[in-house]
Order: structure tokens, then sequence, then C-alpha cells
């Protein structure tokens, strides 16, 4: 393959530099974790699904977060990691998902604040932390996990390759299914509680009408929490 320093797309580079800086605050939450609270942060889940959904999910990682960071400065690409169109360029609609990827982290970030210690990457079925139904968890289970997806889906737009695209796919999937195997999970931990925040609360995006639960100052291991993967 032969490599340009000037990539062909801008914002394909930078939502992948985001998504760096993304994976990388994660590992720095891991070692944080490790270091004040005692315990592991789940990055290999003790329970066995969870580890083997890691031997898929961790390579999707890193072609996440490098498609779209170094295919732009390949003169010709592989088919597989080729745009299968190529509308966005360096036009608005790149520039957007920059705009959205750049809040997306954002809001992120203020979610691990608001998880604390409280914030974990899989489910231990041995441990029973802290519920958080504060900030964003007021409103939304897993914001965590849905701005992951945004994510996913912001690279697929900067970088539509057929292999990006089964990565993001394949992402929003497992993002999907680890917020229900999280909440199944939290409800046999934490009974009418978690119940009635499930209630009260949209998974991914805020209901019309949303109360705070009853013992708001109660545990939520979260998505991010008692389980969480990214």
């Amino acid at each position: 393959m032969t490599f340009t320093s000037s990539p062909s797309s801008w914002p394909s580079v930078i939502v992948g530099a985001i998504l760096l800086v993304y994976w990388v605050k994660v590992l720095q939450l891991v070692v944080r974790t490790r270091r004040t609270v005692g315990r592991a942060a789940n990055i290999v889940p003790p329970e066995p699904l969870g580890r083997a959904l890691r031997i898929v999910w961790g390579p999707a990682v890193v072609l996440w977060i490098f498609l779209p960071l170094l295919v732009p400065f390949v003169l010709d690409p592989p088919a597989g990691l080729r745009p299968i169109w190529n509308v966005y360029g360096n036009g608005i609609v790149g520039w957007t998902m920059v705009a959205i990827a750049l809040a997306a982290l954002t809001i992120t970030w203020v979610c691990w604040i608001k998880m604390g210690t409280s914030w974990r990457m899989g489910i231990d079925p041995n441990e029973k932390t802290r519920l958080v139904f504060t900030g964003p968890y007021s409103r939304v289970r897993h914001p965590i996990y849905g701005l992951s997806q945004v994510l996913g889906v912001v690279a697929v737009v900067v970088m539509p390759s057929p292999v990006m695209i089964a990565v993001g796919a394949l992402h929003v999937f497992l993002m999907q299914w680890e917020s229900r195997r999280e909440e199944k999970f939290l409800v046999a931990l934490h009974g009418p509680v978690y119940a009635d925040y499930i209630r009260q609360t949209g998974r991914f995006i805020p209901r019309i009408k949303a109360a705070r639960p009853h013992g708001a100052d109660a545990a939520f291991p979260a998505e991010e929490g008692a389980t969480k993967a990214a």
C-alpha cells in the first residue's frame, strides 16, 4: 500500500482521533478502578458470556478506531477498506459528523464522572456497586451505550467501507444486546428499585415524562457500572 501525507478525508481522521481519545480514557478508567477501588473494572468479565463477547468485541474496537484514523492516508486501499461511496470527503456532512462525535465524547465524559467508582466494563455477578440516578442517568438508563452507538454510526458515515459498515453494525448490535443483559442482571440484583427505574426512564432516549425513581441515592452499577463495555 502507498501512503500519503494528505488524507482523503480530514473529518474521518478527526473522528478516528476522537475514538482514540475515548478508548484511551476507558483504559485510564480501568487502571483507576483497580487503584482506587481495589477491584477489576471487568475489562475481561468474570462471567463466561462476557469473556466470549470480548473475543469478538476487542478486534472490532481496534478496527473501529484505526480504520477512520488511518485509511484516509492510504492512496489505494484494499477493496474491503475502500469507501463504497465518497460523497462526504471534507464537506459539510463530514464536519457535521465531527461535531456530533465531539458532542458524544463530551457527554460521555460527564457520564463517566457521574458514574464515579461504580463504573465497570462488564458484569461481575459477585459485585454490587452503587446505583447512579443523577445527571444523564435521571432520564436515560444507558447514556454511554447510546452515545457509543452514535459514535459507531458516525464512524460509518465518515468511512463507509464494507469492513467499517460491518464493524459499526456489530458494535450497535452488541450494545443493544449488552444493555438488555445488564438490565436483566440489575433487576435480579436490585429488585424493585431498578425495576421502577426501568419503568420511568428510556433505555437510550429520554422518555417525554421521566420522574426520578424512588431511592435515588441507591446504587446503580449501570451500563458502565455493574457492567459496561465502553
